[in-house]
C-alpha cells in the first residue's frame, strides 16, 4: 500500500487551513484533518516553552511525501516545524484508491 499520513502541527487554524488548501489544490496531499488546538510543552534554544499549536494529518501517496514535507516547511511560519510520516498498514481499498487518484 503507498498511501502514508503526514502529521504536522502548525501555529494557529488559520495557517494550518492556509498549508492544507495549498497542498491539497497542488496536488501533494488528498485531504487535510485539522484538528482542535493542543498544548505542546517543548525545548527551544535552551528554554521549555509552551504554546497553543494546531495539529493536522494529511493523507498522500510514499511517492509525494518527500514532495508535501518540502512544501509544508516552506509555507510554515516556524523556523523547524514538526512535519512527520506516519505508515498507515490496513486501509479501506476505495479510500486508498481515491488518496491515490487525487494526488497522482
Amino acid at each position: 500500500m503507498s498511501v502514508v499520513s503526514v502529521y504536522a502541527i502548525f501555529a494557529n487554524a488559520d495557517e494550518a487551513e492556509r498549508i492544507g488548501r495549498a497542498v491539497v489544490e497542488e496536488g501533494l496531499a488528498a485531504c487535510i484533518n485539522i484538528l482542535g488546538p493542543c498544548r505542546s510543552i517543548y525545548r527551544w534554544r535552551g528554554t521549555v516553552e509552551s504554546a497553543e499549536e494546531v495539529p493536522a494529518i494529511l493523507k498522500t501517496t510514499r511517492d509525494r511525501a518527500d514532495a508535501l514535507i518540502t512544501r509544508i516547511a516552506g509555507l510554515h511560519s516556524y523556523d523547524v516545524p514538526c512535519v512527520a510520516v506516519w505508515p498507515i498498514h490496513k486501509l479501506l481499498q476505495s479510500y486508498a484508491e481515491w488518496v491515490e487518484d487525487s494526488v497522482g
